[in-house]
């Protein structure tokens, strides 16, 4: 059973979509504070991580920017759940890292079907990891068919991994805007048009 972490500090919410979760067949707890979350990560690693942004204290961006720079829960997949519906808001949320924005009110089938494909996509990936160690095995392949630099071989690895612009920018010491320029190349290369297609030329 999928284990999924709320994080809001309306309760009443909280115990409504926690049951809605739960007759879904999710595992659920729930905190209403980033911090009370941040202790909870230490005892028990969700699968999935549905957060408000508006909080007191530290709040929903606050929390993603501290979980995405810790290797032990940068790749739980995070949905913002919030009532900050400007353009703005969603931008600064998937800049961050968020897999997925969803606003107030919200239809609950729509969250829940946002939760299934973001399983289905963390179970694709996970069916089809390559480890950074076998580097030399994907460029081997590659080369033959694409001109890809030294770098663009590393940005490849990462992105194979699941992991986002920021991650990779921060495992290769460079800027975020740097590994756009570089994920724009391997789809220009490749003649893909997103993440999603690039994985699935490389991993099938």
């Amino acid at each position: 059973m999928k284990k999924i972490l709320l994080i809001d500090d309306d309760q009443k919410l909280c115990h409504l979509l926690s049951a809605y979760l739960i007759s879904c067949n999710f595992s659920v707890s729930s905190v209403h504070s980033v911090r009370n979350a941040l202790a909870d990560l230490k005892f028990e690693c969700p699968d999935l991580v549905i957060s408000d942004i508006m909080m007191k204290d530290l709040n929903g961006y606050d929390f993603i920017r501290l979980i995405k720079l810790d290797r032990l829960f940068n790749h739980v997949p995070i949905i913002f759940l919030t009532a900050k519906s400007m353009t703005n808001d969603r931008i600064k949320g998937y800049d961050l890292g968020c897999n997925a924005y969803v606003t107030k009110p919200f239809d609950p089938r729509e969250l829940i079907a946002i939760i299934h494909n973001l399983f289905s996509y963390a179970e694709f990936l996970k069916k089809s990891s390559l480890s950074y160690n076998n580097i030399s095995t994907i460029t081997s392949n590659v080369d033959s068919i694409f001109s890809f630099t030294s770098r663009e071989k590393k940005v490849l690895i990462f992105l194979l991994n699941g992991y986002m612009n920021k991650e990779i920018a921060i495992n290769l010491n460079v800027s975020k805007r740097n590994i756009e320029k570089y994920v724009s190349r391997l789809l220009a290369k490749t003649n893909t048009r997103n993440r999603v297609e690039l994985i699935r030329l490389f991993l099938g």
